[in-house]
Order: C-alpha cells, then structure tokens, then sequence
C-alpha cells in the first residue's frame, strides 16, 4: 500500500482485532503526528493513542518538553488501565514511533498504582496532594500555563494535568473540594465545570523515598563514590527534581518494562523504513554514551559539570533485544509502498497505489494544472470511482475546489460536494469530486475510490493543520512587568529608577506606592491608583540620566519635545493629504489568472497576511498613489504581499521596480519572484553588482523599452541612467538600510507611482495606532502556518550537546548559526569550535567588517560554502535562509527579550525543526532579571510572540524607521511609552485642525481617603503579577472595564479582600473625577475637600445651581476648593458617599 493510503488500512486492521490492541511503529515523529491525524479524522469512534519519543537526544543535559512527557503518560496511563488479559472494551491503534519503542518505559505496576482522585465535595488531605505534585513531576509557579505545572494562593489550587487540554482550578472549602472549575491559561478565567478528576503523574520517575534510595545504591554501584560536587546525586539525595535526570531513568526503577508489556496482546505494524530507522538510532546511543564515557574518564567535564552515562542497554533496547520484542508479538506486519510480486509468500496486497502526480504538468509551459486534475477526477469518475480531493486547510479546500470546478467545463468534476468527516464519504453522490480538509502528504487509489492529496496538485505544500495554539501576550505581559533598576517615566517628574513597591501610612491606612528614585537618591512614592502617570522608558538606557526630582530640566525638555512632535505630526497629515489629491493608474487583479498565480504560494496564508494582500490589492485599485507599509518578522510572508500586488501591476501592463539594500537579498527575492512567474506572460530581470557588462546593458535596455516588466536590484535600480518606460509599482525592502541619497532618490521616483514598502522590524500595535490615517500600514504579526515552534533549550555551555547540535544539522543537509553577544568573544568561541567539530566549515562575520566583505561572506554561506556562520547579532533582521535551522547563542543572559527572540526566529524556517540552544556559563549565577529572560524564551516556543514582545521590548530602530530617524533622538528623551502617548495625541490634534493648540498633559487625579488600598501579597504573591494588575488597573477609563477586571481576579485568586474591594473603588471614583475635572481629593472623617484642575470647573453655572441646592453642607472656598461636609466616621460609608458625591459632581460637569 502507499503512503496516504496506510492510514486508512491501519483504521480497518485496528477494528478486525476487536478489542484487541494494534500498535503501528512509525519512523519519525512528523510521520507519527501525520498518521494520527489521518487515523482520528477518518474514524472518529475509534481510540487512538500516541507515544512520541522524548524530543531530546539521548544522554542529553535537558528534560523531555513537558508537552512530551504529558502526552506519553497520558497514553502509558490508559494502557495500564487496560485489562492485562483478553480483549480491551473497545478497538485500540496505538501509532508509535521508532525511537519510542526502542527505548524502555517504567513498569506498568508503577503507573497503574500512581494516581491521585479528586472530587467535588469530598475532603482533601493537602499535604498528601501536595506531596503527590511534588514526587511525581509536577512544578510549582505563580501562574499556571503550561502541562505539568501548578499554583497555590490560599484556598485555590491551579493545576494543569496531563491529559487535559486545559488546566483546573480546585476551590477549598475548609479541607474539603468545593468545586473543580475548568479555566483558560492564557486568560485565566473560568470556562466550565468538573465533577471530578485523576491526576496522572508528570514524570516517568517519582522522587519518593524508595526511589531516590534505589537511585542512590544504583549510582554508586554503578559510578563509584560520587564526588562533592555531583550536582546530580546531590539533587536527587535532597529529593529535588534535576534538569535531565530522566536519562537515569532504571536507576529510580526495580525493573524496566518495553510498550508491548503494556499492550502484551498487541499485534505490531511497521513502517516501511523502520529497520533503517532503528539500526541508525542504536548507532547514535552508542556514539553519545561513548562521548559523555570518554569526557567522564578523562575529567575534563567542562566547567566542572560531572556526567556519568549508564549504560545504553539499560534505558534502550540492544539489536537483541528488539528482535526479541517482536518475535514475541502475536502478529507483526512490514508495510510496504510497493505491489507485491505475483504469488510472493506471507504477503497480503490491500489493492492499494500511488495516485496521480501532477508535477509533470507543472513542469511545462504553458499547461493549467487545475484542468488536467479536473479531466484526472472525471475519467476516475467514469471508472465508477469516488474521487476524493484532499487539502491541507479548510481555506486552501474552499479554494481548490473553485479552480477546479473554474476549470472543470461540463465535465464530472464541475459537481463539488464538500465533506466535513470520511463517514459523510459514503453518503456523498459517486458522481460528485469530494473535497475534504484532510493533511494527506500523499494521494492514493484503491479498486473504489481516488484520492488526489493537495500536494499531488501543487507541489510540495509546507503546511500542517493549525493547532489551537496560546496567545502568548498575557504571558509577556506579565513577564516583563518592571524590574527593579528599569528605567522609567513620570510623566510630571521625568526620568527616574523604579525600586519597587513599598506600603506606607496614608492618612492612618496602609496604601501601596510605587518608590522611584531620581538623581541625588531622592525617593519620589506614587500611589498604586495612580500608576498610569509612570511609563517604561525601553530597553535602550546606555546613558540616561536620571532627572532631578522638582527640577525645571524635563518639564523645559517635554515642552520642546512637544513642539517638535506636532510639528512632525503636522508634516506627516501634510504629506498623507497631498496624497490623496494626487491621481495615479488603478490596477485590477484578473479574476482566473490571479488565483491560480494565488494557488502557487506553498504555505496556508495567516489571516493577517490575507488582510495586508486584499488591503495591497484595494490601494491599487483606487487611482490615487498607495503609500502602504507592510510589517511583519522575517519569514511572516511579506514578500507574498509584494509578489501578488506586482502579479496586478504587470499583468495591467506596468513595471515593477523592487529595490532592496544588498545584493544577497536582490539574489533572494530574484530567485523568488523568478519561480513564482515562471509560464507567466511576465518577465523578471535583475540589477545588482552580481549582473555585469554586457547583461546589466541590455537589462538597462529591456528597462527603458518597457519588453522587461519586473526588474528586483540593488540601489543599482536607483542610478540616474536608468529610465522606466512606464514604472506603475515601486517595492522598497528594508528602507531603513538605504543611505540619504538613495532615499531622496526613492522620493522623486514615488511622487505618482504606487509604493509597497516592506519591513521587518517590529513596530509596535501602540505606534500603529498612534499613526492612523497618516501611513496605511499593515501588520502581519502571525507565523505561517507550517512553521514548527523552535525547540529551545537552556543550558550551561556542553560541549557533546554542542558538536551533537552541529552534527545533527550537518547530517540533515542544514546549516547553523553560532551568535556572540560581544566582538571579543568571537575568536575564543572560534578556537572552542574547531577543537569540538575540526570536521565543519566555520565563516565569521561581524558588523566591523567592510561591507562588501561582509556581504561576501554572507553570500559564501548562503550559497553553502560553510556549515556554521559565527557572528554578532548582526544576523538579527532581514535574511531569509531556510537550510539554517539551529543557532547556539553564546552567552545568552547578555542578551534582551527582543533581541533573543529575533535571534530565534532566524531558524526553522523551512519544514525542518528548528534549534535553539541559549548557551550560560556553568556554574554561575544569573541575575533576576536574566533567569527571568531565559525562562521567557523557553516558555515561548509558541510562534507569533514577537509582535507582542515587541511592544514590550521595542527597541528604539523600531520607531526610527517609521518616523525618521532624527525621531529616535527624541525618544531616547522621554522614553518610548510617553512618546507614544505623544504622538498619538499630536495627530490626533492635527487632524482635527488643532494643530497650534497646546497638548493636553496626561493628569491622575490624587485621592486620599485614609482606606487601605492595596493587594496584599497574601492574595497575590507574586510581585511580577500584582503589579502587572496595578498597570492594568490604572489604565482603566470605563466602569465596564472595572467589573471585568474585578471579576476575573476573583476567578483567579478568589474573593476580593476589603483592601482590593477599597481600590477598586477608588478608580471608580477617579473615573468620575476626570469628567468632572477634579484634579485632588482629600476626604475623611468629617467630609471632603475638592480641587479642580487649574481652578476651572467645566460648567460653572451647574455647578452654582448644585451648590445652591446643598446649601447645608457644600461651599466653595475663596481658593476655588469645593468642601462637602459629611459625616464619614465608618471608612465604608466614606467610600460609597464619595462616590455618589463624585458621580453627581460629574453629571454636573457633563451639563
């Protein structure tokens, strides 16, 4: 049978056990996970378990992912549940892989008897669960976000066992289980009930005491005496869990058990290349215990890291051994992709063969695909077959099926029916092309029916289906609250050092404030209510002074600052006006052509990419100059964007200039659109120093005759001898790169041509707002599709993981990166590399090196001249180089958030996984903020984080290549947040034709109730998150977005203490004060006393008219103070007064 087509046998073999177990040993995991779906989508009803193998190598220094480890305990859980005799309830495939099997499991007694029941109303023993947690793998954190992981705040526990998609929240009353509720992790709210629930173990090994003596006697007899510094025997002895103890897995266990002492009745399936697979897995166990054995004999551990390998035929299964395993099963069957020979013995053909490839007719010329599949499905058809089209993504199947149908004439094929599962097949009329959402990487056919795979069609599709995947925003945001020495802004004060937060006395209350240190060691306390009047400066501090506080220096500073902002903002409103007078030729996408050009992009488009395409696609359609910015991380499919409105604007006649900032991206982006319009009426030429003499003559030519329609360069394009015959669209790269000159060149030539400029420099959502309806911008902040998150280890510097990394991608046909954080480093790490791996090309680059010497050995790599590019992080934006798929960055707590993340996404770029290995240096301390860091990036392995990391830790380019660069000098003056904030207000005056009135300063009204207002550390612990929740809480305007907040911290942490209910109050009542233009309140026992900002009441009359009805107890003093006399003794009752006094007072203000 071929592949494509196993699924479907496997499904049918699995029911004709009945009851009976069948496990399918696939060679790889990305065949594992392709398989599972496949099985799950095409029976529904049927139980199918999967078992991937650890994703670290063997003998490694790092633990399985903790997705991993909960997914295998989860299936090793359900089997151990299984009776050990006869058959299962129900039929059971088991899809497995390789590395999986050949690896040893826990025994079965072990897991069956390890699990905890929890259930609604019934009493819990605390200290037995938490001692449960601690043993069996799980880890304690103040937020609970991922497997494995959980949290205890007074009578609430989150956990997130393995198992569940989602995690729990236990609600205790007393000591017994109130309630069970299921919660989001990325919102942390409340999203169903459970009545009860068993809570598996998270690790292969429990750290009891019986365990952690067998590992003791078994080390020793083993290794001999540990030495004193055995980091990993000292660990274990103290009952703490161990980065990559799972490595010494037999140790914590009397015996070991295979995956078929689990499922001792199970027939057994093999991949075709699983032989192969094993032989070269055994090969590398041996290769990695002889390194680390080699390293341990001759101590010469680096950096002192002790590593004892056990022996491989302890946690891994001997040539023997396997052979053994399988003799054993009752059936075991080889797969096969090729038709047996006629009358071959024990062979059993399933009728099954390779479906129709098209990839000869995408070859030539000239030949629409979409046809010859409609004429393929229709002649099937005849033959009596149901013909089945399978696509990656429910938009590519809504897609194809119109290219189709467009192309199908009377034929068959022009019938579509669309089916949502395999059980709809059967009901589906024969006569009628099935199209399913179904990721098939291969088609197949059977005597009855055809299956045509999106590949077969298109050619290799680099998509799989998109997991629910966890916005990684609240996490970042709480991750990167300020730390203590950020620099921050006050927006009356100026620049100071945030120090933390401190609980003073406030009119006999305790009150939590915010202490900011300026220059002199001057404390200045902001209360928490008023948090909003404090902004982060960013990341870039290297020389900040701090301000003075009460100093005249920064308020002289902002008043200049202002000036020269609304003044830009009022360039800027100029410049987007005089646009839109202008008149340009509009451009319409050929309806047929352009979704067949469209079908020839191999990823699922992101939304946000389909939104900067048909945004693109509407400016040229308008007849007026688009001037549209596309931003988005290298590899988020922004050349896309460029290759479809350049599809329009040649296909309408016109020319295409696109201009890039180096001749490896000119070679990159030729090669692109060059592919991408191959058997097009459209030629592409291109202009760089690469294209000499006489072939950079007759381009110049083709230009100025108007016979070249695309043309991709360097500034080349840009020279004064060159003259288009009609330039219609004009794509910029990477702007910010170009010199002065290139730029006012780029200028003239974009006065009535439409420009699509084209960046990967994150800019912030906050900056795009700031500047809407003055630059059409598009934001392409979501990785595609296919792009695997990159596996992320943390570890001191190893030298056998290192060379293993190096080799690994070496062996796989890809490249490495290797990042130094300083110059100096480069030549140490260099000597480092070519004593590890002698064997691998190493090139060196750095940012002191000449340009076109750089450029060339950028190119040399690129061209795979070299196996390890060395380099600063000059590697950090614009180069798209697919074969790179691991990166060692040396020294990574030198390195920010931002740019650690930018690192990252230069790898896994292609179908491969990417590697990232963020290397410290052993046995040293790291500071807080850089454990903090660290652990950010490995939680991170979801994509799509680095737009909101962006905005968390822009770095100040981000702004500069928006606005300028003599911007940047002025956000390095206020910080990134206030210009922001600036900014924002400056366009907004400028378009409302305010331009010359004065900016309106951000104000926090003060109010003093002598209250505790604070969250006290009991309901919150964490100090990161409380004032993640004091930011969030001040920024609120609307009474709306209050009871939100208030409600989803009760979801949290539980009820509200009186101190929290005080607080949220107060920002009630500093809601109504900013109506009613009510800048200080000062209330207490006897009443209180108003201030209004710069004595102006916002509407006076009503004002008189309120006084005038509450003679009795309300005056307004000479000094424009309004007192209301009160008897406010209960601070309860002071509270709730004042804000009903506040909200009359507002609907006043509000006349």
């Amino acid at each position: 049978m071929p592949e494509g087509h196993d699924a479907h046998v496997l499904v049918a073999l699995a029911r004709a056990r009945k009851g009976r177990p069948l496990v399918h040993v696939a060679r790889d995991d990305v065949r594992l996970s392709t398989l599972v779906d496949a099985a799950r989508f095409m029976a529904p009803d049927l139980r199918v378990l999967d078992l991937p193998a650890w994703d670290c190598v063997p003998y490694d220094r790092v633990s399985p992912h903790a997705d991993i480890l909960a997914r295998r305990i989860d299936t090793l859980a359900a089997l151990a549940a299984l009776p050990v005799e006869g058959p299962g309830p129900a039929p059971l495939l088991i899809v497995t892989t390789v590395n999986a099997l050949s690896q040893r499991l826990p025994p079965r007694e072990s897991l069956a008897a390890a699990a905890f029941v929890l259930t609604k109303g019934a009493a819990l023993d605390m200290d037995a669960l938490l001692g449960f947690l601690a043993r069996t793998g799980y880890v304690r954190a103040e937020q609970v976000m991922e497997p494995g992981e959980y949290a205890v705040r007074g009578g609430l526990i989150d956990l997130f066992p393995p198992g569940h998609a989602d995690p729990l929240r236990l609600d205790l009353f007393g000591d017994e289980v109130d309630a069970i509720r299921v919660f989001d992790a990325v919102t942390q709210r409340t999203t169903g009930d459970a009545k009860g629930v068993v809570l598996k173990p998270m690790s292969e090994l429990t750290l009891d005491d019986a365990s952690v003596a067998r590992f003791r006697s078994g080390y020793r007899e083993l290794f001999g005496a540990p030495k004193r510094d055995d980091a990993l025997y000292e660990a274990i002895s103290a009952g703490q869990a161990f980065a990559g103890m799972e490595h010494w897995l037999p140790l914590f266990h009397e015996g070991m058990d295979t995956l078929l002492a689990y499922a001792p009745d199970a027939a057994v399936t093999l991949d075709p290349d699983a032989e192969a697979a094993r032989a070269s897995r055994w090969e590398q166990i041996q290769e990695y215990h002889a390194a680390r054995r080699d390293i341990a004999l001759s101590g010469s551990g680096e950096g002192g890291m002790i590593y004892n390998p056990i022996p491989p035929d302890r946690l891994y299964l001997t040539e023997e051994d396997w052979t053994r395993l399988l003799a054993a099963a009752p059936r075991v069957f080889d797969l096969s992709p090729y038709a047996p020979a006629e009358g071959a013995p024990d062979t059993l053909d399933m009728e099954g063969r390779p479906g129709r490839d098209f990839a000869d007719v995408r070859a030539r010329t000239g030949e629409n695909v979409f046809a010859a599949v409609a004429a393929h499905a229709a002649e099937r058809m005849g033959q009596g077959k149901r013909v089945v089209l399978a696509a990656h993504s429910l938009g590519s199947r809504d897609r194809l099926g119109g290219l189709i149908r467009d192309n199908a004439g009377e034929s068959d094929a022009a019938r579509i029916e669309t089916i949502e599962s395999w059980d709809d097949l059967a009901r589906a009329p024969k006569g009628a092309l099935a199209l399913v959402a179904l990721g098939l990487d291969r088609g197949f056919e059977t005597p009855e029916m055809a299956v045509i795979a999106e590949q077969d069609v298109l050619g290799d599709r680099l998509a799989r289906p998109q997991k629910k995947k966890r916005k990684a925003d609240s996490f970042i945001q709480d991750a990167s609250t300020l730390v203590e020495g950020d620099l921050v802004v006050h927006v009356d004060q100026g620049i100071g050092r945030y120090d933390g937060l401190e609980t003073l006395q406030v009119g006999g209350a305790p009150h939590d404030c915010v202490r900011v240190i300026y220059a002199g060691e001057d404390k200045l306390f902001v209360p928490v209510e008023n948090i909003e009047v404090l902004s982060r400066y960013g990341s870039e501090t290297a020389g900040v002074q701090l301000d003075k506080l009460g100093g005249v220096g920064w308020q002289a500073r902002k008043a200049k600052l202002k000036n020269r902002i609304r003044d830009m903002a009022d360039k800027l409103i100029q410049v987007a006006a005089a646009r839109h007078l202008r008149k340009a030729e509009s451009y319409i996408a050929p309806d047929g052509l352009y979704d067949e050009f469209a079908a020839r992009f191999p990823y699922v488009e992101t939304d946000d990419q389909l939104r900067a395409i048909s945004e693109t696609i509407e400016d040229l359609g308008r007849g007026k100059p688009m001037d549209r910015l596309i931003c988005g991380d290298v590899g988020f499919g922004k050349t896309e964007v460029a290759l479809r409105a350049a599809f329009v604007a040649a296909l309408s006649g016109q020319q295409v200039a696109v201009v890039v900032p180096t001749t490896l991206l000119a070679r990159q982006h030729f090669k692109v659109f060059q592919e991408r319009f191959a058997g097009l009426p459209v030629r592409v030429g291109q202009l760089s120093r690469l294209v000499t003499g006489k072939a950079a003559t007759a381009t110049k030519k083709e230009i100025a005759d108007g016979t070249l329609d695309i043309v991709v360069g360097t500034h080349a394009v840009l020279a004064k001898g060159i003259s288009f015959k009609n330039l219609g669209l004009l794509i910029i790269d990477e702007e910010q790169h170009f010199g002065v000159a290139h730029k006012e060149r780029l200028k003239q030539l974009k006065s009535d041509v439409h420009v699509l400029t084209l960046s990967a420099t994150p800019i912030p959502r906050t900056l795009q707002l700031a500047l809407t309806g003055v630059r059409e911008m598009s934001l392409i902040a979501t990785p595609p599709v296919d792009r695997l998150a990159v596996r992320t280890f943390v570890l001191p510097f190893d030298p056998v993981v290192i060379r293993e990394a190096i080799l690994r991608e070496r062996y796989r046909g890809g490249q490495c990166f290797y990042v130094c954080p300083r110059l100096k480093d480069i030549d140490e790490v260099a000597e480092r590399l070519e004593a590890l791996v002698p064997e691998v090309k190493v090139a060196i680059a750095h940012g002191q090196m000449a340009a076109k010497q750089l450029e060339d050995v950028m190119t040399a790599f690129a061209d795979g001249q070299y196996d390890i590019l060395l380099a600063t992080n000059i590697i950090e934006s614009g180069l798209d180089m697919p074969r790179v798929n691991t990166i060692m960055i040396h020294r990574a707590d030198m390195f920010g958030l931002g740019q650690l993340y930018q690192l990252r996404g230069r790898v896994g770029r292609s179908k491969a996984r990417g590697y990232a290995y963020l290397t410290i240096r052993p046995n040293r301390k790291l500071s807080k903020a850089a454990e903090k860091r660290l652990d950010v990036m490995q939680t991170l392995d979801t994509l799509g984080a680095g737009f909101t990391l962006a905005s968390h830790d822009l770095d100040i380019r981000g702004a500069g290549n928006l606005l300028g660069d003599e911007q940047s000098g002025h956000i390095k003056e206020v910080g990134i947040e206030l210009y922001q904030h600036l900014l924002e207000e400056a366009v907004a005056a400028a378009r409302a034709g305010e331009g010359m009135e004065t900016l309106d300063d951000a104000w926090s009204p003060q109010i003093t109730l002598g209250s505790p207002i604070l969250i006290p550390e009991g309901y919150v612990r964490d100090l990161g998150v409380r004032l993640s929740l004091y930011r969030r809480i001040g920024d609120v305007t609307e009474d709306a977005e209050i009871e939100t907040l208030a409600a989803e911290m009760i979801d949290r942490f539980g009820p509200l203490p009186t101190e929290v209910e005080n607080l949220v109050k107060v920002i009630r009542i500093k809601v109504l004060c900013r109506t009613a233009n009510a800048e200080k309140i000062d209330a207490g026992p006897k009443g209180a006393v108003i201030t209004f900002r710069n004595n102006e009441v916002p509407n006076p009359a009503g004002l008189v008219q309120f006084i005038g009805k509450n003679a009795a107890v309300v005056k307004l003093r000479p000094d424009h103070k309004l007192v209301a006399k009160r008897d406010w003794a209960d601070p309860a009752r002071r509270l709730q007064g004042l804000h009903r006094l506040m909200t009359e007072l507002a609907e006043v203000a509000k006349g």
